[in-house]
């Protein structure tokens, strides 16, 4: 991991935690295992008190800048995180989020230069299920965001200039990534879709356990952002809740309509 604070990284990779020192492991392991070399690790913890900050401190050599103590929640960390990137692109992976293969920075890299420096990269997803199953969750198009976040927020790069002047509306709970990939997609940025999968996202997250928050909060965000009618707000949060209700309730039927199940 890059620690010369005189070069700028490739990537800034942003990685928040509070009392997830097991998470923080698999995430710092995924990390180490890249072949691409060129990113700085940037830690922001919430203060925890399970020895996550120990593990912080042990691993201080692999880690550009890191910070321990209390915040205003998981967007206001995240802004710290952001505050603190140098990396031309921004990496977002919770503590437990992996990287999916040892080569997926270098592939990242590639991409980029391929499509010469694009404002905006996003791809496909590996998701394990809270029963152990690994899942291929594709993304939908970036142009499907009145809808709601087209794939896992940590499978989003984002080009650290495109979104200078922007950060997480701490007044959202669980929508802020929402509000925050709509106004990085409103000046008809540079898009990249990747038809691969670069990171392994680890379920349980916010998101999932305040679903019924996240949906009215996505409401608001699509009637305050892309300016859509109440009605049809409504009927997206309708259609939102009985994807939720089949993932519950008959996760194979979910899994055959949105995912592919994985075999390692």
């Amino acid at each position: 991991m890059r620690s010369d604070a005189s070069a700028r990284p490739l990537f800034s990779i942003v990685t928040v935690v509070l009392n997830d020192r097991e998470g923080l492991g698999r995430t710092r392991a995924s990390l180490r295992r890249q072949s691409c070399r060129d990113f700085a690790w940037i830690v922001v913890d919430g203060g925890s008190e399970d020895g996550t900050r120990d593990e912080i401190v042990r691993s201080a050599p692999e880690i550009a800048w890191w910070r321990s103590g209390p915040d205003r929640g998981l967007y206001d960390a995240m802004n710290i995180g952001m505050a603190a990137a140098t990396g031309d692109y921004l990496l977002f992976l919770n503590a437990g989020d992996e990287l999916a293969s040892p080569d997926s920075l270098e592939r990242l890299a590639a991409e980029i230069r391929r499509h010469s420096s694009p404002d905006f990269l996003y791809c496909d997803a590996l998701e394990r299920t809270l029963g152990g199953t690994l899942l291929l969750k594709p993304a939908r198009s970036h142009r499907t965001l009145w809808y709601g976040m087209f794939t896992h927020h940590q499978a989003m790069i984002y080009r650290r200039l495109a979104v200078a002047g922007l950060s997480y509306d701490l007044s959202f709970t669980v929508g802020a990534d929402y509000a925050f990939t709509i106004e990085a997609l409103a000046g008809n940025p540079r898009v990249v879709r990747l038809h691969e999968s670069i990171v392994l996202f680890a379920a349980g997250g916010i998101s999932h356990v305040m679903h019924a928050v996240g949906r009215r909060e996505q409401a608001r965000i699509r009637r305050r952002y892309l300016r859509l009618s109440a009605i049809s707000c409504f009927l997206i949060m309708v259609v939102q809740s009985l994807a939720m209700f089949t993932r519950r309730r008959f996760p194979v039927f979910y899994e055959i309509y949105r995912c592919r199940r994985m075999y390692e």
